[in-house]
């Protein structure tokens, strides 16, 4: 009698951890309208104007008459343009081929994960499209340096999780200071200005909470992995994540993979006190002094 009450008590934890569809989060009004819904309508059919500089490697559209004689050339550029800075993480926990749209960036795959970076804050339209056609639409309303984490089910609708504040985004504070400042002053290629690194403040509460919420090696690994695309670090802040990696040979990797976000590369041997072997200390040097 007590193994089937033990049992059942196990039985009960494990559901109540599960996930359910449309039981957590605020529900989003679908604004997608009937007609539009009936309509196919991919990406490339679309008369819209794409930016280049964010549609990555989408086809841009040609103008009427496309030779370079018709183009109509602006001369007015706009080097200090800031609309604010705003991120949005969506998540489709179904299987299928969805694309999804916010604003000026688009995002097709069958993954469930969308990422969206370099937002501008405030109303933000965002539609939702499976094999071609639009399923929802809606208006998000960004705020200025936060993330907005979704979920998305077919038969649910849209759900907003959380919103949240970010610390920095690609890891400094300001886009024109970075773009116009370091990037004129600099030689070669690499980082050498430590203020574009996580300030002490940030590392350490990212560092506890990873420490905090996840056990394994794997978990840490993919909390790291997720802040390298919003952070640059210093070596040091490089040696203590990858010392609290357990294994040599996942040390290894991380090492190896985190190298492009530091800013010191010059003091990247330091990471090595991270490992237990000499092996893999010298195989982090080698493969450093070949990049």
């Amino acid at each position: 009698m007590k193994k089937i009450f033990m049992s059942w008590m196990l039985l009960a934890g494990i559901s109540s951890f599960a996930q359910e569809a449309g039981k957590a989060g605020e529900l989003l009004k679908n604004e997608a309208s009937t007609t539009e819904m009936r309509t196919s309508k991919s990406p490339d059919e679309r008369n819209k104007t794409f930016d280049p500089s964010r549609s990555g490697n989408t086809a841009i559209p040609q103008r009427n008459g496309s030779g370079s004689g018709n183009r109509i050339k602006n001369s007015h550029y706009d080097w200090d343009r800031n609309y604010g800075y705003a991120e949005v993480f969506l998540r489709i926990p179904e299987q299928g081929f969805f694309t999804v749209e916010i604003g000026d960036q688009m995002i097709a795959n069958g993954s469930g994960k969308y990422r969206f970076f370099d937002l501008s804050s405030g109303g933000m339209p965002l539609s939702i499209y499976e094999n071609g056609f639009l399923i929802y639409r809606t208006t998000l309303m960004l705020r200025n340096n936060n993330r907005m984490v979704l979920d998305f089910f077919t038969n649910e609708g849209l759900y907003l999780l959380d919103s949240y504040p970010l610390q920095n985004q690609y890891g400094f504070n300001d886009w024109n200071d970075i773009w116009n400042n370091p990037y004129g002053s600099q030689s070669g290629g690499g980082y050498n200005n430590n203020g574009n690194a996580m300030d002490t403040q940030s590392f350490r509460h990212f560092f506890d909470t990873m420490m905090d919420n996840e056990r394994f090696d794997d978990g840490k690994i993919t909390m790291i992995n997720q802040q390298m695309r919003v952070s640059m670090f210093t070596a040091a802040q490089i040696r203590d994540l990858v010392k609290a990696i357990s294994f040599d040979n996942k040390k290894l990797a991380l090492a190896k993979s985190i190298y492009r976000n530091c800013v010191d590369r010059e003091h990247y041997i330091i990471v090595t006190d991270a490992f237990d072997f000499e092996s893999s200390r010298r195989e982090l040097m080698e493969y450093v002094s070949k990049l």
